[in-house]
């Protein structure tokens, strides 16, 4: 079983060709390593030992990390995008950063997000974030809210999403919602382009269960820009803290500030 999984999209000529110069070098210094196309439909032979090197920006990152989570194996996010709100290590570093992160036990851990429904038995996992959305373009969808057992507000919208911190840069961001510090043990529910009703983000304890009903429309449920499944009118998802975290391999600092900054003044946001 190799020390080290290189994740990329096959579409991404820089990032496979990243993935093999770096693979050689490591392979010279006594590393094990493999290439795994994220496009392909074959499971990696991973398990908790494995470090997972997410080589593109935060979709590639998003789906790395959803195979790491799976076994408990660290992931390391390398920049290849034009922003990578998700991403801390440059390509010219990579190397170095895999080797420190051997010698060291630096892992963050992020709060990820389980869901599950009522009309299947759907048992996902999300990163950024969780949408229940309208089903048919140009109609809106009436989603009811629940934290636990407690009714919360009934938005009639494009949708409504379950955000992680993590994902509080990504579309909960671009519909308004807060940008929560990483580290907060916290849920965002975010109504998107909501019709006649508060517009604003809620933040529950990331202890609490969150329901969304389908009320009036089918909708479809989107975990991580990937729909994962569909709501019958009276069927629910409830989105909860997953018991375990995506571990984040942390060989630097995450500059959420700078990051803010450069997105802004570019018109990136």
């Amino acid at each position: 079983m190799s020390q080290l999984l290189l994740t990329a999209f096959s579409n991404r000529v820089d990032a496979v060709q990243l993935a093999r110069e770096v693979g050689l070098r490591l392979d010279a210094e006594g590393f094990t390593s493999a290439l795994h196309l994220l496009d392909v439909d074959q499971r990696p032979d991973i398990d908790g030992s494995t470090m997972v090197v997410s080589l593109g920006g935060d979709g590639t990152f998003l789906k790395s990390a959803r195979l790491a989570h799976q076994v408990g194996a660290r992931v390391l996010a390398v920049n290849l995008g034009r922003m990578g709100f998700l991403l801390n290590v440059p390509p010219t570093e990579i190397v170095e950063d895999i080797k420190g992160a051997f010698e060291g036990d630096m892992v963050a851990e992020r709060l990820a997000l389980q869901i599950s429904t009522s009309g299947s038995d759907i048992d996902e996992f999300a990163l950024n974030e969780v949408v229940v959305e309208r089903a048919q373009a140009g109609h809106m969808v009436r989603l009811k809210t629940f934290v636990n057992e407690e009714e919360y507000l009934t938005y009639s919208a494009d949708g409504v999403m379950v955000a992680s911190p993590t994902g509080s840069t990504g579309y909960n961001f671009s519909a308004g919602g807060p940008v929560v510090d990483a580290t907060l043990p916290v849920m965002i529910l975010t109504p998107i382009a909501p019709h006649f009703t508060i517009n604003r983000s809620i933040v529950v304890a990331d202890d609490k269960v969150i329901r969304l009903v389908a009320d009036n429309k089918p909708a479809v449920i989107v975990a991580d820009g990937q729909a994962i499944g569909s709501l019958e009118p009276g069927e629910f998802v409830e989105v909860r803290k997953s018991p375990s975290p995506v571990r984040v391999v942390a060989t630097r600092s995450f500059d959420l500030a700078f990051r803010l900054r450069e997105s802004l003044r570019e018109g990136h946001a």
